[in-house]
């Protein structure tokens, strides 16, 4: 019942709720060179008329067992990544080398026609080849449950010296998008963060204080729980009220907030920004790579204009890339930027903000960055509150 309700609705709103008007209309045609008369195709992405990456909801028109075809629209400028499956993420579509490709992107302008070769689908003898792995040691959980909000996977990656020095407390940092931040293949589009490897680096460099970060798994529900929604409140209350004091317990932390952050991007960086912005009893520091701050509907920039009570003792990093969507979100940011200072936060200080020339809206991208804001809020030398 549950994928039929969303279908009706992938032709009334794209993920912003937009009005019924301005549709332009993009004609999907998949050429498949490995035909068997059983496939379904898929398409799936970041875009509630996409399926909002469920694997399994979008299907492609079979024309012949070579050809599928389907025609969506979507509101002028929308930017979708994308991608092809034959039901699951066991079953992606591959590149030509057998390997996981990033995302297809297109940014919504005219009507348009794209025509996709798919030379090789992911399945059970065909392992796609990841670049890189987990490295160091870290810890699951598997469906871990929440008050009103689905289910999820959570993943702790402990710092070098965890099992050596017994005595020892550390910092968290809380990410969203866990399943993307280690490893690429638990990743949903087959390239991590590589957030483990640059943490570890930095805190054998001595550039950083031994950290340990948890990684929040994503749902279906995503792009609601991550933002200033119903579902997005009972998601930071979980985060809050059930992982964070899980966490304090089995771990050795410095469970004071003064000693935890929380980050994301896209939409993880939105959520985390709320969660520190709603919580500052809880969080210290909150990284935002290239947030939804205002863009459509979403504007939380009102939220901290809006705001009348004593500074918020919270530091921020902020960063976005200059091209694709980020191109779009970019302008949101900079009006949260000119927003804190208005209500007294100090550049270098209380926040940071970078703007990284020719980046676009993806885990390479956001990996690149890893070191900037890992050094900002847990350098030996910066500056806190």
């Amino acid at each position: 019942m549950k994928k039929y309700l969303i279908l009706l609705f992938l032709f009334s709103y794209s993920i912003f709720g937009f009005a019924q008007e301005n549709l332009i209309w993009i004609k999907f045609i998949v050429i498949s060179h490995t035909p068997k008369p059983t496939y379904k195709i898929f398409i799936t992405g970041d875009n509630l008329r996409l399926g909002n990456w469920d694997p399994s909801i979008v299907s492609l028109n079979k024309i012949n067992d070579t050809t599928w075809v389907r025609k969506i629209d979507f509101h002028s400028g929308t930017s979708i990544h994308y991608k092809f499956t034959l039901g699951s993420w066991q079953n992606e579509a591959l590149d030509s080398k057998g390997n996981v490709p990033e995302n297809y992107h297109l940014i919504v302008n005219k009507d348009t026609t794209i025509k996709i070769n798919i030379f090789k689908w992911k399945d059970e003898t065909h392992q796609p080849q990841y670049k890189g792995q987990i490295t160091g040691d870290v810890q699951y959980f598997k469906n871990f449950k929440g008050e009103g909000i689905k289910s999820r996977d959570i993943i702790v990656w402990l710092p070098p010296s965890y099992k050596k020095d017994l005595s020892k407390k550390y910092p968290v940092l809380y990410m969203q998008d866990g399943q993307n931040i280690f490893d690429p293949k638990t990743s949903s589009y087959g390239v991590d963060w590589q957030l483990d490897e640059a943490a570890d680096s930095l805190i054998k460099a001595k550039s950083i204080k031994e950290i340990i970060i948890v990684g929040i798994y994503n749902t279906t529900d995503r792009m609601t729980e991550y933002l200033d929604t119903k579902l997005g409140h009972a998601y930071m209350k979980f985060v809050v009220n059930k992982l964070k004091p899980f966490i304090d317990k089995n771990f050795r932390t410095l469970p004071d907030r003064s000693n935890t952050a929380v980050g994301g991007s896209s939409a993880g960086g939105t959520i985390s920004f709320l969660l520190a912005w709603d919580y500052p009893d809880i969080f210290s520091q909150a990284v935002c790579l290239s947030p939804a701050f205002h863009i459509q509907n979403i504007n939380l920039v009102r939220k901290v204009l809006n705001y009348s009570g004593p500074k918020k003792e919270i530091r921020f990093y902020f960063d976005n890339g200059t091209i694709d969507l980020d191109s779009l979100l970019i302008t949101g940011t900079k009006e949260m930027v000119s927003a804190l200072i208005s209500e007294g936060y100090r550049p270098g200080k209380d926040f940071e903000f970078y703007i990284a020339k020719g980046a676009t809206h993806n885990e390479a991208a956001w990996a690149k960055r890893n070191w900037r804001y890992l050094e900002f809020m847990f350098g030996k030398s910066s500056n806190k509150n």
